[in-house]
């Protein structure tokens, strides 16, 4: 039997490389003649460089950096060579991961992409013409003012002072001071900036970044609103100042994308693109998917915004069109059956009801994913 396991990241506990490999010893345990082929996914979030690099090989570069409060840390480049010349890859959550932020320190009012801009550029001193940025997972709100600063395009308040890191600093963005030189290098000539991401939530408004994530990243009601009106300053004057900059940027699909990361990778004439699309591409997905006689995939929570644009989703769907069938594994399932079957799940499964407590399906879901896996084994394997 020819099992292909794609899962997404279970975020917090294991990579989707390593959910992957803990998927394919459950069923080899009870299995071990079938065919197993291991495809971790990702959209754009965290794990993207990850699964990229064990999908295509490549140099990985490793880069000091900062995360979202400006303390050190390191990321990483993937430069992968090419007939039309040298892709990097590299993925937001390096450094504006809300992972980087103990949760009593999370503030999207203060929190910077300052640590992204950095990665960027090393991507392009190390010789890339294409740079790949994979948007998700960020603590930032920020409309990647940060990124723009370290990529010289430094915000500056009316009395000329330059902005202080985060998002609600923004509000206060009356110009541009404009550095040529790093601007020239990350954007120049040949230099082709792409966002990958799977939302295409816009900068601002009502399905804008504040609104739909700020929540997540410690924001209150009333930061929401003061975030967005200063996202919206922040777009006007972008616009305005920042040559290339494309008019409606705040209404743009896919500027809200990662705190509005999304948004300042338009702004320097980038252009968005499905994550999801795009491993699946590089991954050869679709061409196994269509020889496999099951699909196995997950992710940490399986939600309704699982079956809505998100990785999993375009699995299942493209199982469904094949008529094979598709099953989760995740951390815990609050999806019905129904909406299940019409997305083309067949069956799913949670660590949480396998285990009986969060407690133990937090501290071992690589057990909990193996020993649901020869489980399925039983059932599924001829």
């Amino acid at each position: 039997m020819r099992v292909l396991i794609c899962p997404d990241k279970f975020a917090g506990t294991l990579s989707a490389v390593e959910a992957a490999e803990a998927i394919a010893a459950g069923w080899h345990q009870t299995a071990p003649g079938d065919q197993l082929i291991c495809r971790p996914i990702a959209d754009g979030g965290p794990g993207f460089v990850e699964v990229l690099r064990a999908a295509v090989g490549g140099e990985l570069v490793e880069v000091d950096t900062t995360d979202p409060l400006g303390r050190p840390t390191t990321g990483s480049v993937l430069l992968v060579g090419g007939p039309g010349g040298i892709t990097a890859y590299v993925e937001s959550a390096q450094a504006c991961g809300l992972h980087l932020v103990e949760p009593a320190a999370r503030d999207p009012k203060t929190a910077s992409s300052y640590g992204l801009g950095t990665l960027i550029l090393t991507a392009v001193d190390r010789g890339a013409v294409r740079v790949v940025v994979g948007l998700g997972g960020s603590a930032t709100n920020d409309g990647g003012a940060g990124l723009l600063a370290a990529l010289g395009a430094v915000g500056l308040t009316v009395d000329g002072t330059p902005l202080a890191p985060g998002g609600a600093a923004l509000a206060e963005c009356a110009s541009l001071a404009l550095d040529a030189r790093p601007l020239r290098s990350a954007t120049g000539a040949g230099i082709e900036l792409v966002a990958a991401t799977d939302v295409d939530n816009p900068l601002t408004g009502l399905h804008g970044a504040s609104a739909v994530y700020g929540p997540q990243k410690g924001a209150t009601p009333a930061d929401v609103t003061l975030l967005d009106a200063a996202l919206a300053q922040w777009a006007l004057v972008l616009e305005r100042d920042l040559p290339g900059c494309p008019t409606g940027l705040a209404d743009l699909p896919g500027g809200g994308a990662a705190g509005g990361l999304g948004a300042a990778l338009l702004a320097l004439g980038g252009r968005v693109a499905s994550g999801i699309d795009l491993v699946r591409e590089l991954t050869g997905l679709d061409e196994v998917i269509e020889e496999a006689d099951l699909l196995i995939t997950g992710e940490g929570s399986f939600d309704h915004q699982s079956l809505r644009g998100k990785a999993i989703s375009g699995l299942a769907g493209a199982a469904r069109d094949l008529g094979i069938p598709c099953v989760v594994l995740a951390g815990r399932v609050t999806t019905g059956r129904r909406e299940q079957g019409v997305a083309g799940v067949t069956e799913a499964y949670a660590l949480v009801d396998h285990f009986g407590d969060v407690t133990t399906a937090l501290a071992e879901p690589a057990r909990g994913l193996r020993e649901l896996a020869a489980r399925l084994a039983r059932q599924w394997s001829r």
